[in-house]
């Protein structure tokens, strides 16, 4: 990872005002970063602060699953992501597979304000870090068994 980061930012609905509140307490130390977003958590960042954000599709009509796939490319190096864990959601399945893709491909994911903070405060936030990416190939290269019909 450079000094500059690609961050995702992404909040559920009943989470947005803590999403915000976080963003401009940080807003001088994102602007330094390359920022994507959903939708409508991008649109919110933009209305209500100077940054300027990348904005892909809402959450639910396939926003999570461009992060997840931005994340999978190398694209983002970082993953806030205030999820509301008391709120049924439509989309829980893409939920679930962009915290599972941040996982396999080892980044830093915030799910809350207190783990933002802590790792925003972190030295490493703010210098280059050599992330170890997990190496795929022998699950790539592994034998499946063929089924015949």
């Amino acid at each position: 990872m450079d000094i500059e980061k690609k961050i995702a930012l992404v909040a559920h609905d009943h989470k947005k005002f803590d999403l915000l509140e976080w963003i401009k307490y940080n807003q001088d130390k994102l602007a330094a970063h390359i920022l994507f977003a959903t939708g409508t958590t991008g649109n919110m960042i933009e209305e209500n602060t100077s940054l300027k954000v990348n904005k892909l599709k809402s959450g639910p009509l396939g926003g999570d699953q461009q992060i997840g796939s931005k994340i999978a490319q190398g694209e983002i190096d970082f993953l806030v992501f205030f999820w509301d864990p008391l709120e049924p959601l439509p989309h829980d399945s893409d939920v679930r597979a962009l915290l599972r893709i941040a996982v396999v491909w080892n980044i830093p994911v915030a799910c809350n304000r207190a783990s933002a903070d802590f790792m925003f405060s972190s030295p490493l936030m703010y210098e280059q870090y050599q992330r170890t990416v997990p190496d795929y190939d022998n699950y790539r290269e592994r034998e499946i068994k063929r089924i015949k019909l």
